[in-house]
């Protein structure tokens, strides 16, 4: 089939199809021509006296072999030339034509069947001739056989077929035709398509058929709607055209077949349907609950709808799920609801999302409404085709009702997030452009969707309190506020993972000694959420604890080891290092822990070769004490492994970044050095959370309460998450 079929062109060109031409002779190639006629007449006494090209042609002879002499001695033998005679006396006598097949002899001596048509002629003297036309027998019975199977095809098939002019009026239709557009012939016959065809596609058909009587070239099984019929469902057509024209090129018009394919397009398209469906629930598994962040699951399951389900979506769940414990199977409440929409999405700019309710902002919905009739429920909500009283049901309020009116909301389907026997919200679906109403089908898809979606959902939501909790937690078992320390100035962040807003076990600690030292322990417990949260509690109490007693770093790390192997076997990094400003040096010792950074007042950073010995909790590891010097303005920075560590760069590539950030900076005031090595070295995403705390030896003169109040001030406002 041409591309171009469909597509206007011009109108027909190179010879008229009409057949008229351009002067006054019509152009040949017609059924005459097909049987090769020729034309004989013969006077009163059986001489020839007129001889058609024709006749040359089908007996062999030339008009100057045959004008003048008697058609009988001519053309037939001897055994047959009485019965001729007989024949031809009869017709001159007014007998009436003679019809039928007679062998002749032609030129070249061998016989030929020819059938004759014989009549009788008088001129306007009253004189009499006898016309004789005759053609081949086999080529009259060819053409007899394809008329014959052609009428028998046209009558009795059970294509629908049609013939139309070259101005596309129906000059014929068989009866099948009749049958599938339920018209009869006599409403087609001397009609153009668009006269008789109400079909959305005319434009298209009538195109195509102008394409086809320019280009000769066919048009094969192209799809035409029909008018809808009684039931809704509209008849669906496959039409092929195909040039018809003479055996001297004459176009005559063209020829249409019809099937009617309504049952097989329907099939096709409900069974396309099925399989998109089954691909969006494939999809739902691999795009839906990836994180558990609650709100990038609902935008997913938004994402996943629009445009394929619906042109607008918007995810809303219950505001007593999110505030609340795990929600308890129940069955339909009465009363309003309060929801907060997680996602909205649109498939186009349209007033419809003016009208949905902003993320993140709780909206109480009276009992009256839809979508809370679908969560009180716990089913779903269908309004194949929405009227004007249904509008207010939907929307929010007045202004919401009008703008869902001028966005042409015409469809609406509301089904329940249930996970677990519980209803957790709603997933509400608005079809505009999409011309076709929700139906039954839609409804199971909704609801599949939403019942996958709902248990990530459930996840994320219960991860969410977890992770408050264990957030809260932290907070409370960290230090609230820098302690005044002896020549020592110190500055603190703990910042949570940011990827799924996890809690770890990482803290930090600033202890001041009755013999005016000071201990300083950054530690990470392996794991995450309240778990980590409480160890690292009790890990923090224990090291303040041995910290008092005056220990040396290393046996605080052995008794540290020895409480974490009590505690479940729960494992954890440290370092622990003990300042003297009196002999203005520093002792430290580590247990699987990140090297810590000394950075001298007059010397480049470097990082310290402890001895890192195994994490607390493997039991029965040595540590060793270090010390090193530490004079006033000497920096020691201690951090957890998630300020350095990344899946994509190598542990070393990292801590050359910190060294050398810090040998770039300087020795800038400690809580902007913090601000500066979280906001380089932490990226969005990163999957761990960090601790870092920073010293500075100073001399006698005592840090102000100011700088303290500056500090955590310094800290609010740097966006990172500092001590609580």
């Amino acid at each position: 089939m041409s591309a171009s079929a469909f597509s206007p062109g011009p109108g027909p060109t190179g010879p008229d199809p009409t057949g008229r031409g351009s002067g006054t002779a019509l152009d040949s190639g017609g059924l005459l021509d097909t049987l090769g006629v020729a034309a004989v007449v013969l006077d009163a006494t059986g001489r020839i006296v007129l001889w058609s090209p024709h006749a040359e042609t089908v007996f062999g002879y030339r008009a100057a072999d045959a004008l003048g002499r008697p058609a009988a001695h001519l053309l037939v033998s001897d055994r047959h030339r009485h019965h001729v005679q007989t024949l031809f006396e009869h017709v001159m006598a007014g007998g009436g034509p003679w019809a039928g097949v007679f062998p002749v002899r032609h030129r070249d001596g061998h016989t030929l069947l020819v059938e004759f048509r014989n009549t009788r002629l008088q001129d306007d003297e009253n004189r009499l001739y006898a016309l004789m036309l005759a053609s081949d027998r086999d080529t009259v019975r060819r053409v007899e056989r394809d008329l014959s199977l052609s009428a028998h095809l046209v009558t009795h098939s059970p294509l629908g077929l049609a013939v139309l002019d070259p101005h596309l009026r129906f000059v014929l239709v068989n009866p099948a035709l009749e049958h599938i557009d339920g018209r009869p012939a006599g409403a087609h016959l001397g009609r153009t398509p668009r006269q008789t065809l109400a079909s959305p596609d005319i434009d298209t058909l009538e195109r195509a058929l102008r394409e086809v009587l320019a280009t000769g070239e066919s048009v094969l099984s192209h799809t035409l709607r029909g008018p809808a019929r009684p039931d809704g469902r509209a008849p669906v057509w496959s039409v092929s055209l195909y040039r018809l024209q003479t055996p001297g090129q004459l176009v005559i018009g063209v020829a249409a077949s019809i099937v009617d394919i309504t049952d097989q397009y329907h099939a096709a398209q409900a069974a396309a349907r099925a399989k998109g469906r089954l691909t969006v629930i494939a999809n739902a598994s691999e795009r839906v609950g990836t994180t558990l962040d609650l709100d990038l699951t609902a935008r997913e399951l938004a994402d996943l709808v629009v445009p394929g389900l619906a042109d607008i979506a918007a995810v809303d769940v219950l505001e007593d799920i999110l505030t609340g414990p795990r929600p308890r199977a129940k069955t339909a409440t009465p009363g309003p609801a309060v929801f907060r929409a997680l996602a909205v999405k649109a498939a186009y700019a349209t007033p419809a999302l003016e009208a949905a309710d902003p993320v993140g902002t709780p909206a109480r919905y009276e009992t009256e409404r839809l979508v809370t009739h679908c969560a009180r429920t716990g089913r779903p909500v269908l309004v194949a085709h929405v009227t004007e009283s249904d509008l207010p049901r939907i929307a929010r309020d007045a202004p919401a009702t009008a703008l869902l009116r001028h966005a042409g909301i015409h469809s609406y389907l509301a089904v329940p997030l249930r996970a677990r026997g519980a209803v957790l919200g709603v997933l509400d679906l608005k079809r505009t452009r999409n011309p076709a109403p929700f139906d039954d089908d839609d409804v199971q898809l909704a609801s599949e969707l939403a019942a996958r979606a709902a248990v990530a959902i459930d996840n994320a939501r219960w991860y969410r309190h977890q992770s408050q909790a264990a957030l809260a937690l932290q907070r409370h078992l960290l230090p609230h506020s820098p302690p005044h320390l002896h020549r020592l100035d110190v500055a603190y962040r703990y910042q949570p993972a940011s990827a799924a807003i996890e809690v770890g076990g990482d803290w930090f600690d600033a202890i001041p000694l009755p013999d005016r030292t000071t201990a300083l322990v950054v530690g990470d417990v392996m794991g995450s959420g309240i778990n980590a949260a409480a160890t690292m509690g009790q890990l923090r109490t224990a090291a303040r604890t041995l910290a008092r007693l005056g220990l040396p770093p290393a046996t605080v790390l052995h008794h540290l080891d020895r409480t974490a192997t009590d505690l479940d076997d729960a494992m954890a990094t440290c370092v622990y290092a003990v300042y003297d400003p009196h002999r203005h040096h520093c002792r430290l010792a580590a247990a699987g822990h990140p090297p810590p950074v000394h950075i001298p007042a007059d010397q480049p950073p470097r990082l310290l070769a402890l001895p890192t010995g195994a994490p607390l909790g493997v039991g029965g590891v040595p540590f060793e004490t270090q010390e090193i010097p530490f004079t006033p303005g000497d920096e020691l920075l201690l951090y957890t492994d998630g300020l350095v560590e990344t899946r994509d760069q190598d542990i070393d590539v990292r801590l050359t970044a910190l060294t050398d950030l810090l040998t770039a900076s300087g020795h800038l005031p400690l809580e902007e050095t913090c601000d500066l090595l979280l906001g380089s070295l932490r990226h969005p995403g990163d999957h761990d959370d960090v601790a870092l705390l920073i010293a500075r030896a100073r001399t006698d003169r005592p840090a102000s309460t100011a700088t303290a109040h500056t500090a955590n001030r310094a800290t609010r406002d740097s966006g990172t998450e500092a001590a609580p």
